[in-house]
Protein backbone atom coordinates (compact mmCIF):
# COMPACT_ATOMS: atom_id res chain seq x y z
CA UNK A 1 0.00 0.00 0.00
CA UNK A 2 1.28 3.60 -0.80
CA UNK A 3 0.06 6.65 1.34
CA UNK A 4 -0.55 10.10 0.29
CA UNK A 5 -0.34 13.01 2.72
CA UNK A 6 -1.68 16.41 1.59
CA UNK A 7 -0.40 19.69 3.09
CA UNK A 8 -0.79 23.39 2.49
CA UNK A 9 -4.76 23.93 2.18
CA UNK A 10 -6.15 27.03 4.48
CA UNK A 11 -7.89 29.95 4.24
CA UNK A 12 -7.27 32.74 1.57
CA UNK A 13 -8.78 35.53 0.45
CA UNK A 14 -9.58 35.57 -3.82
CA UNK A 15 -7.49 36.81 -5.68
CA UNK A 16 -5.01 35.61 -2.81
CA UNK A 17 -2.54 32.14 -3.52
CA UNK A 18 -2.39 28.71 -1.85
CA UNK A 19 0.63 25.60 -2.70
CA UNK A 20 -0.21 22.26 -1.99
CA UNK A 21 1.66 19.56 -1.33
CA UNK A 22 1.99 15.74 -1.43
CA UNK A 23 4.09 13.18 -0.78
CA UNK A 24 3.97 9.46 -1.62
CA UNK A 25 5.38 6.55 1.04
CA UNK A 26 5.59 3.35 0.64
CA UNK A 27 7.47 0.65 -0.71
CA UNK A 28 7.03 2.64 -4.32
CA UNK A 29 8.84 1.34 -7.58
CA UNK A 30 7.12 3.58 -9.97
CA UNK A 31 4.47 6.54 -10.09
CA UNK A 32 2.53 6.45 -13.39
CA UNK A 33 0.20 9.28 -12.63
CA UNK A 34 -0.17 11.30 -9.61
CA UNK A 35 -2.47 14.97 -8.95
CA UNK A 36 -5.20 16.76 -7.59
CA UNK A 37 -8.79 16.06 -7.53
CA UNK A 38 -10.96 18.51 -5.13
CA UNK A 39 -14.99 18.08 -4.19
CA UNK A 40 -16.99 21.01 -3.40
CA UNK A 41 -20.16 20.76 -1.01
CA UNK A 42 -22.87 18.87 -2.45
CA UNK A 43 -21.01 18.47 -6.08
CA UNK A 44 -18.99 15.33 -7.45
CA UNK A 45 -15.16 14.76 -6.97
CA UNK A 46 -13.70 16.46 -10.09
CA UNK A 47 -10.39 16.62 -11.63
CA UNK A 48 -8.30 19.45 -11.17
CA UNK A 49 -4.74 18.86 -12.59
CA UNK A 50 -2.56 15.41 -13.17
CA UNK A 51 0.27 14.11 -14.50
CA UNK A 52 -0.49 11.27 -17.07
CA UNK A 53 1.15 8.19 -17.27
CA UNK A 54 2.83 10.07 -20.79
CA UNK A 55 4.41 12.71 -18.30
CA UNK A 56 1.99 15.56 -20.04
CA UNK A 57 -0.03 17.57 -17.80
CA UNK A 58 -3.85 17.99 -17.64
CA UNK A 59 -5.66 20.58 -16.06
CA UNK A 60 -9.46 21.19 -15.46
CA UNK A 61 -10.92 24.19 -18.31
CA UNK A 62 -11.78 26.37 -14.83
CA UNK A 63 -8.20 26.74 -13.22
CA UNK A 64 -6.01 27.24 -16.39
CA UNK A 65 -4.05 30.12 -16.36
CA UNK A 66 -3.81 29.71 -12.58
CA UNK A 67 -3.20 26.62 -10.90
CA UNK A 68 0.10 25.06 -12.09
CA UNK A 69 1.09 21.49 -10.60
CA UNK A 70 4.72 20.50 -10.70
CA UNK A 71 6.88 17.13 -9.03
CA UNK A 72 9.77 15.92 -7.35
CA UNK A 73 10.42 12.41 -8.64
CA UNK A 74 13.09 12.01 -6.08
CA UNK A 75 11.13 12.94 -2.70
CA UNK A 76 7.92 11.51 -4.75
CA UNK A 77 5.93 14.37 -4.13
CA UNK A 78 3.52 16.66 -6.06
CA UNK A 79 2.96 19.92 -5.60
CA UNK A 80 -0.02 22.31 -6.86
CA UNK A 81 0.63 26.14 -7.26
CA UNK A 82 -3.15 28.06 -6.66
CA UNK A 83 -3.11 31.61 -7.88
CA UNK A 84 -6.13 34.29 -8.22
CA UNK A 85 -7.79 32.23 -6.03
CA UNK A 86 -11.71 32.67 -6.42
CA UNK A 87 -14.28 31.58 -3.97
CA UNK A 88 -15.60 28.75 -6.44
CA UNK A 89 -11.78 27.12 -5.92
CA UNK A 90 -13.22 26.67 -2.38
CA UNK A 91 -13.42 22.59 -2.02
CA UNK A 92 -11.34 19.45 -0.42
CA UNK A 93 -8.31 18.93 -2.48
CA UNK A 94 -7.48 15.32 -3.00
CA UNK A 95 -3.91 13.96 -4.10
CA UNK A 96 -3.90 10.79 -6.13
CA UNK A 97 -1.57 8.67 -7.51
CA UNK A 98 -1.19 5.36 -9.64
CA UNK A 99 1.37 3.14 -10.48
CA UNK A 100 3.71 -0.15 -9.03
CA UNK A 101 4.98 -0.82 -5.67
CA UNK A 102 6.20 -4.07 -3.83
CA UNK A 103 9.89 -4.94 -5.19
CA UNK A 104 11.16 -8.51 -6.74
CA UNK A 105 8.37 -11.05 -8.35
CA UNK A 106 6.18 -8.70 -5.83
CA UNK A 107 4.99 -5.67 -8.04
CA UNK A 108 1.33 -4.60 -7.82
CA UNK A 109 -0.37 -1.84 -9.20
CA UNK A 110 -1.39 0.44 -6.94
CA UNK A 111 -3.71 3.10 -7.26
CA UNK A 112 -3.88 5.62 -3.81
CA UNK A 113 -6.09 8.77 -2.46
CA UNK A 114 -4.74 11.25 -0.27
CA UNK A 115 -7.00 11.97 3.11
CA UNK A 116 -7.82 15.58 1.55
CA UNK A 117 -7.11 19.10 2.76
CA UNK A 118 -9.46 21.95 3.19
CA UNK A 119 -9.15 25.06 0.58
CA UNK A 120 -11.10 27.96 1.44
CA UNK A 121 -11.16 31.25 -0.21
CA UNK A 122 -13.67 33.93 0.83
CA UNK A 123 -14.25 37.16 -0.68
Amino acid sequence: QVQLVESGGGLAQAGGSLRLSCAASGIIFSINTMGWYRQAPEKQRELVAVFTKGGSTIYADSVKGRFTISRDNAKNTVYLQMNSLKTDDTAVYYCHAAGLCGSGSRLVDFASWGQGTQVSVHS
